[in-house]
């Protein structure tokens, strides 16, 4: 069990894991993959717990239908349960690529390079 918020932690695939992120798209997936192991994390990706299902109100003479929701969101996490992904950023501990800092502006996906000339407390991210 997580102490707060920030440095959450679970079972993905049968192997303890912290939780990057949770509910993301396919291509937050593979950005986050993608830099987390560059960075030489393992990472595991399960696909997000289905909602429940919604009944659909029918027309006149027809039977009500459930349909069950299956949104394409995927549960990102890394092996190692200290990770913890503000530590991570503010601490500078994370690299892109191409060698540079991970600025939040980067992790959040504004930013298509990271550049950290200006503090993070001066920018308006």
């Amino acid at each position: 069990m997580a102490i707060n918020k920030n440095h959450e932690f679970d079972d993905l695939e049968g192997v303890k894991c912290a939780i990057v992120e949770k509910n993301v798209s396919e291509e937050r997936k593979l950005f986050l993959k993608k830099l987390l192991e560059f960075n030489g994390y393992t990472v595991i990706v399960v696909p997000s717990p289905a909602t429940k299902a919604q009944p659909i109100a029918a027309a006149e003479g027809e039977e009500s239908k459930v349909v069950e929701a299956q949104p394409k969101t995927y549960t990102v996490g890394v092996t190692d349960t200290v990770f913890n992904t503000t530590n991570a950023i503010y601490g500078r501990l994370l690299r892109t690529p191409s060698g540079r800092v991970v600025t939040m502006a980067y992790w959040k996906e504004k930013e298509s390079e990271a550049s950290d000339n200006i503090p993070y407390y001066e920018r308006n991210i």
